[in-house]
């Protein structure tokens, strides 16, 4: 039988509590549940206006892996949603995981968690930017971190402020508040940014996707400052061989990595990290500091 759970007065159906998701650390479903509910202050505070994209790996990361925008069969009623027109379907809707039964009814799907840069009722007004930095073999996070500070610096002189997470797989995520701009002008601006920053890092950086271009360097992909593309939300686990997460850094940590294992964080570091850091991805939620594009 399915057990049913109780989450602040909404009935969620869990299943497969105990199938493991996770073989190299046995980490189980249970646990991947677990996970979300301990860690939904911090979580649903980055999420929780936006519509989300679920990537569902039911079957683990070595399973079928699939993404998806338009919220799943069986959908419950009480969950929230919101209109996200597409030029293939304009009644289109998307997920709002906005409070604790929604999330653990996503969770219990397996899922990434996944958003624009735009918040719900303001499709393509970004209201952060994001810089995706991607090492190419043998470059690991060590060169993401390096071209990591050099954006910091560079985004502080147009009075912009940067947080960084991990990824959760091989790289950085930078993201800066903004005040509500147009996706077109802050994907043009971050386009200039990583053309500028491959001029001046020319043996580190690179700002195209080209294959041919990337080994041993940091690729600072721009592309999902548009309006259709998402990012992975901190505190996401990511369908990865190990429980990753995509976890919020200091730059103390960015600036201090000396090889790859520095900046990786399992499900259960996370924890003891919020009691011990605070939410380190907060300033995103800051009004004061949004800044606005040169």
């Amino acid at each position: 039988m399915t057990p049913i759970t109780l989450v602040e007065g909404r009935r969620i159906s869990l299943s497969n509590l105990d199938k493991v998701l996770y073989p190299e650390t046995g980490f189980t479903k249970g646990e991947v549940l677990h996970y979300y509910a301990t860690v939904a202050g911090s979580l649903l505070a980055h999420i929780h206006d936006r519509p989300v994209s679920f990537l569902r790996y039911p079957d683990g990361p070595d399973g079928q892996l699939f993404f998806t925008k338009n919220p799943p069969p069986g959908t419950p009623g009480w969950v929230k949603t919101t209109p996200v027109p597409r030029s293939e379907d304009l009644r289109a809707e998307q997920v709002v995981v906005a409070d604790l039964p929604t999330l653990m009814w996503a969770a219990n799907l397996v899922v990434e968690f996944h958003t624009p840069q735009w918040p719900a009722g303001a499709p393509a007004l970004a209201d952060r930017l994001i810089l995706d930095l991607d090492p190419g073999p043998p470059a690991t996070v060590v060169e993401c971190s390096a071209a990591a500070l050099w954006l910091r610096d560079r985004l502080a002189a147009d009075g912009l402020h940067a947080s960084p997470k991990t990824s959760g797989s091989k790289g950085l995520h930078l993201a800066v508040p903004l005040e509500p701009t147009p996706s077109e002008h802050v994907s043009a601006y971050a386009k200039a940014l990583a053309q500028e920053a491959e001029r001046e890092l020319p043996d580190l950086v690179v700002h195209r996707m080209a294959k041919a271009l990337r080994p041993g360097k940091v690729f600072v992909d721009h592309s999902q400052n548009a309006a259709a593309k998402t990012t992975a939300a901190p505190y996401t686990l990511r369908a990865r061989d190990l429980p990753t997460v995509s976890t919020p850094l200091s730059w103390a940590e960015v600036q201090s990595c000396r090889t790859p294992s520095d900046l990786v964080f399992l499900a259960d570091d996370i924890v003891p990290r919020l009691a011990r850091e605070g939410d380190l991805f907060a300033p995103l939620l800051d009004p004061g500091r949004a800044g606005r594009l040169p």
